[in-house]
């Protein structure tokens, strides 16, 4: 199936109702991950099951927008060089714990029981920001504005030369800023 992502997410649990509807509050907890899709051997069935409600992102780059983190189980690697690059952006001694990064990245991506935006000059922003014009999604990537699909990213253009809105939320950017690279889909190029 050509619309496959890279990584699974989940929101902490699950937020799915018996009949795989999603209920009234999509997340269970402020603990919103970034996962590979096998690890050691694991099984997940039927999809949407008793345990936690499964999301499939594109890429990293798609999940770090909709304010998801490195899972520190599957992807402990990344997860530290994320809480290391976050530590560098706050000006901390230390790297955060999970939950210090969660309960700030759960006030930056909601704005009640929707998705948080904000405006910023495109050109500002650093390579793996998502931001949103005219109804698309892309991502920035060098000079260019990737518009973003279920199947992968499609022709490049050129990135907007004005304010747009952002949908990668202020901490993951300032992360990206400090060096993390996420994983882009082969589609990015």
């Amino acid at each position: 199936m050509p619309e496959r992502g890279l990584f699974l997410g989940n929101r902490g649990g699950r937020f799915h109702r018996d009949d795989r509807t999603i209920g009234p509050r999509p997340w269970a907890s402020r603990q919103w991950i970034c996962c590979v899709l096998a690890f050691k051997g694991r099984r997940r069935a039927p999809l949407m099951g008793r345990g936690y409600t499964e999301l499939f992102f594109l890429d990293e780059v798609t999940a770090l927008a909709a304010g998801h983190r490195p899972c520190f189980e599957c992807r402990r690697a990344d997860a530290t060089r994320f809480a290391a690059a976050w530590a560098r952006a706050k000006g901390l001694s230390k790297p955060p714990s999970a939950p210090e990064m969660d309960a700030v990245l759960h006030g930056e991506r909601l704005e009640g029981r929707g998705k948080r935006t904000w405006r910023a000059e495109a050109a500002g922003l650093p390579d793996g920001a998502m931001i949103a014009v005219g109804g698309q999604a892309f991502a920035v990537r060098g000079g260019k504005a990737l518009p973003w699909s279920f199947g992968g990213y499609r022709t490049a253009l050129p990135r907007p030369s004005r304010e747009v809105d952002v949908l990668t939320p202020p901490s993951i950017l300032a992360v990206l800023n400090q060096g993390f690279t996420p994983a882009w889909h082969p589609s990015a190029g």
